[in-house]
């Protein structure tokens, strides 16, 4: 499996740097229109448009094995792939907003966690606890370290607060193919897996449970939710290895107010 991750020069981490910040830049944009009464779909159109006409960029989700929409918008218990729809936002809900693009062939992929209106204490704590487990997981990134060490801090971290780790979706690896080859798994055992080296770009992007772990399919295909209709929280960042840890290549540009910094 080593053999098949590309590396990446310098020159290609420009690229994904470039293509990462015009996608973190997107849900930035869109924090504001978060709000009771708007609907995924409203969401979904004011991004693809920022994307085009501001950003000069393609939204690459679109026709993507045939989803349909520019972003995935998944509120409350969907886990991921949540299609934007008519239905209206409310307050104390949830919602991931995943958005992906390319810019120059490279792609850009990350994703945040949004509350709409007033949280409730559970959904507040998912939302957090979920952040820190991705960032302990990127924390955990550096040349030697393994894909097992990653998601081992992320387990630990969920686990900690007395929720559980989708293991049906992990990160992975990517460049100027969108899903290329590396599976960042999300639990794991400390010196397992692939050894991370140098030059490696990939996703880190958890998915946590307030119940149990399990997952369930909806009929239209694309969305997953909780079995148990538990709450469910994501964040996503790209990361590449670097010769002394890592480089988030996703920043949010509005800073990371309440949330605790992402350096090396």
């Amino acid at each position: 499996m080593a053999a098949q991750v590309e590396i990446k020069t310098p020159s290609d981490i420009a690229m994904l740097r470039k293509s990462g910040a015009l996608a973190a830049q997107v849900l930035s944009m869109i924090a504001e229109h978060v709000r009771p009464g708007i609907t995924t779909n409203e969401l979904d159109q004011l991004c693809h448009d920022y994307i085009v006409d501001v950003l000069d960029a393609v939204p690459i989700n679109i026709g993507y094995h045939g989803y349909p929409k520019t972003i995935c918008a998944s509120v409350n218990h969907v886990i991921c792939h949540g299609i934007p729809s008519d239905k209206a936002l409310k307050n104390g809900d949830i919602v991931n907003i995943d958005v992906a693009l390319t810019k120059d062939g490279w792609h850009g992929d990350t994703s945040r966690m949004y509350f709409v209106g007033q949280p409730s204490i559970l959904a507040k704590r998912l939302v957090n606890t979920t952040y820190e487990a991705m960032r302990a997981g990127i924390l955990a990134v550096k040349p030697g370290a393994t894909l097992g060490d990653i998601g081992y801090a992320i387990q630990s971290v969920a686990h900690k607060e007395g929720f559980s780790v989708v293991r049906e979706y992990c990160g992975h690896g990517i460049g100027k193919i969108y899903h290329e080859e590396l599976q960042v798994l999300h639990y794991g055992q400390p010196g397992e897996g692939l050894t991370l080296q140098t030059g490696m770009v990939f996703t880190i992007e958890p998915m946590i449970n307030a119940g149990k772990r399990h997952t369930k399919d909806m009929p239209d295909g694309w969305t997953v939710v909780t079995k148990d209709h538990s709450l469910s929280a994501q964040w996503e960042h790209m990361v590449a290895v670097t010769e002394t840890g890592f480089e988030v290549l996703t920043p949010w540009p509005d800073g990371y107010g309440d949330y605790s910094l992402l350096v090396a």
